[in-house]
């Protein structure tokens, strides 16, 4: 009998940027609110910061019209949308002298904020007018990208690199448990991917989750992110590494909290 367990709920990659829409930020609060998890982790590229994307050449039309502070301010916004009814939450049990509720918060630096911190590197101009402080998660304990963060024997990292490099590990989802050892939790990935193996006294269990949004990347193919996955993730009975999987599609949370 397990002494006690957990619950955690993951948000995956949002990639905020001006114009795309948010609406399902506020679901995720509520579901939030809802669930009432003993751990919150958001998996990073809340940002998307396409204005330091390295992909678009300066000058090119993809490029026309950006604004880095444009694109931090609108994942600000969406940020304290999150933000903003859990803590309520929290403070209306304290006020009642209800149970309290007041979860691990945990965000993990992805890739898309990286953006930051290289432009910074590439370009001095930036050292001083921006910074990775400008990137406000207010209420969450903040991790350095490709940093892993171990929780109830859960490893989290929105990518794992490869140990000879910083590469993420890739391949299946199996391949990746091998390669990590432990169970795990990454974003980056668009879509969905588990895994568990059995052991003879513990489970592993792997788990890719890299999209909770509803706009369309033109760089993919539409047909494709049509029926991509897209959702949030709530691990339940969390102890040592094993769970039960409970993920909850982005069309669930329209219905439920739209």
């Amino acid at each position: 009998m397990r002494d006690y367990q957990r619950r955690h709920l993951i948000i995956p990659d949002v990639q905020v940027r001006p114009g795309v829409p948010t609406e399902h930020i506020a679901w995720a609060a509520k579901a939030a609110v809802d669930y009432k998890p003993d751990v919150i982790v958001v998996m990073g590229d809340w940002w998307d910061l396409p204005s330091l994307s390295m992909h678009d050449l300066p000058g090119s039309k993809e490029a026309e019209g950006r604004r880095v502070r444009e694109d931090i301010d609108v994942g600000n916004a969406a940020f304290e949308m999150f933000w903003q009814p859990i803590k309520a939450e929290m403070d209306r049990l304290k006020k009642n002298k209800k149970r309290p509720w007041d979860p691990e918060r945990h965000f993990l630096m992805g890739n898309h904020e990286d953006r930051l911190s290289r432009a910074i590197c590439r370009d001095p101009k930036f050292d001083g007018f921006l910074s990775l402080d400008d990137l406000k998660t207010p209420g969450f304990q903040r991790h350095d990208y490709l940093r892993i963060v171990r929780i109830d024997g859960i490893s989290y990292c929105h990518s794992f690199p490869n140990v000879h490099s910083n590469r993420a590990i890739g391949g299946t989802i199996v391949n990746r448990l091998n390669h990590v050892g432990s169970s795990f939790v990454q974003g980056h990935q668009q879509g969905f991917l588990y895994a568990s193996k059995q052991y003879p006294d513990h489970i592993k269990h792997g788990l890719v989750a890299g999209r909770y949004y509803q706009h369309h990347e033109s760089y993919r193919a539409e047909d494709v992110q049509d029926c991509e996955w897209s959702g949030i993730v709530v691990l339940n009975q969390v102890h040592e590494g094993d769970y039960d999987l409970m993920p909850l599609r982005i069309g669930y949370l329209r219905r439920k909290y739209g």
